[in-house]
């Protein structure tokens, strides 16, 4: 089995930085892409920030110069470094990415971000 466990997430003031961490662990022979989401209250998943396995970053535009998706293979681990953070940035933050096949995805179980004075 495959499991992706996600941390770093809690509460910060509007300007404030955190830095998400998303370790992934099991039966494990490739990682594809990995890519972080968040689902806000009410709202649909978005996609957030993706690394692909050709090392390049695509990322939503409303977080494009704040924040940033980098990965390192040897560790299977992906992480989202998020600046200048906004409230409308509250949301829970979810791990993906395509592990052993580009067709196969797994989750983490979310970790939740809030940016309130």
């Amino acid at each position: 089995q495959v499991q992706l466990v996600e941390s770093g997430g809690g509460s910060v003031q509007p300007g404030g930085s955190l830095r998400l961490s998303c370790v992934a662990s099991g039966n494990i022979f490739s990682i594809h892409d990995m890519a972080w989401y968040r689902q806000a209250l009410g709202k649909k998943r978005e996609l957030v920030a993706r690394a692909t396995s050709g090392d390049r970053e695509i990322y939503a535009d409303s977080v494009k110069g704040r924040f940033t998706i980098s990965r390192d293979n040897a560790k299977k681990t992906v992480y989202l470094q998020m600046n200048s953070l906004i409230p409308e940035d509250t949301a829970v933050y979810f791990c993906n990415a395509k592990i052993n096949s580009p067709n196969y995805d797994y989750w983490g179980q979310g970790t939740q971000v809030t940016v309130s004075s």
